[in-house]
């Protein structure tokens, strides 16, 4: 196996940064996708430096093509790549090259012999409205850290977050009178997100009986916090919603991004418009939206495969 635990010469860190900085400037994606596409390039500059390829010029096709089928196998790197890892890794050294062709007078581009995957976009994973309501109602009333942890899950389903906006989320942007709160998506684009009166109560209890509690130390105006009064990190929310999710029997591994999936999906099958969800969840594409309508249409095909008596008939 190929190690790729190499300081980077001067030149490629050079490079690295410039892209990096100019990533930043331009406001091109999260926070999590620049940290994605600086892992992504450090493991191509390594493979470049181990295999003695000094110079972006000197880069051929097959040289690019040896890479991605080393990186896809496993070979370079530490697992095999899945499909949609793939796509972005190539996506990240799309954006490098064309930031060198731009800023760096390099004439070479050897990622345009490159081909993405093919493969049909999985359909995102989502509780039904029943599993959500029995993961919500796992949760124990009467234990302080429990009511925290159904706030948490609460609000993400009540307002279809991303587990980073809802670690990150202010007391001062929430409006428990009118019930909204607003929050910082990608690139910093503020939404507003309404909820429903359920969610406004728990909220309210949760920082009038629970918080207070945690807080031994200077605010800082996260609402979410751990015992120890520090606001609570992704991994933590992560971590909480695997435990509670078995505890509540709910027969497959959750993540938060789910309650997010769940979210927009039973928004579209109680009637929403497709352009409102859009709006609540900040997607900046109408089509990335629409792929929740794949799914309640493949949802609504195994209903009726199951139930309608004509179904299983042979045609």
């Amino acid at each position: 196996m190929e190690k790729q635990e190499l300081k980077l010469n001067e030149s490629f860190a050079g490079s690295l940064n410039g892209f990096l900085q100019h990533m930043m400037m331009a406001k091109t994606g999260s926070k999590d996708t620049q940290d994605a596409y600086r892992r992504d390039v450090e493991r191509f500059l390594a493979y470049l430096q181990n295999h003695r390829i000094e110079n972006f010029e000197e880069v051929t096709k097959a040289d690019m093509s040896d890479y991605v089928t080393q990186l896809r196998s496993g070979a370079f790197g530490n697992k095999p790549l899945s499909n949609s890892s793939y796509s972005r890794n190539l996506s990240s050294l799309r954006s490098f090259y064309r930031y060198l062709n731009k800023f760096e007078g390099v004439q070479n581009n050897p990622v345009r012999s490159l081909k993405g995957s093919t493969s049909k976009r999985k359909l995102p994973e989502f509780l039904s409205f029943d599993q959500m309501e029995q993961l919500l109602d796992s949760f124990d009333l009467t234990d302080p850290k429990e009511v925290r942890d159904r706030c948490i899950i609460e609000v993400m389903y009540a307002c279809g977050l991303r587990v980073s906006e809802c670690a990150g989320l202010l007391i001062q942007n929430i409006n428990l009178k009118e019930r909204y709160l607003s929050v910082l998506g990608k690139e910093s684009k503020e939404r507003m997100i309404p909820f429903y009166p359920r969610c406004a109560q728990l909220i309210s209890v949760y920082l009038n009986e629970v918080r207070p509690h945690y807080m031994n130390g200077q605010e800082h105006g996260i609402l979410f916090v751990n015992e120890k009064g520090v606001p609570i990190t992704p991994r933590n929310i992560q971590l909480m919603l695997d435990r509670q999710a078995v505890k509540a029997g709910i027969p497959m591994h959750v993540h938060p991004h789910m309650i997010r999936h769940s979210f927009a999906t039973h928004m579209l099958d109680n009637g929403a418009d497709l352009r409102v969800v859009q709006e609540l969840l900040g997607h900046e594409s109408l089509t990335t939206t629409q792929i929740y309508t794949h799914v309640t249409t493949e949802h609504l095909k195994k209903v009726v495969a199951m139930a309608h008596p004509h179904a299983k008939k042979a045609d």
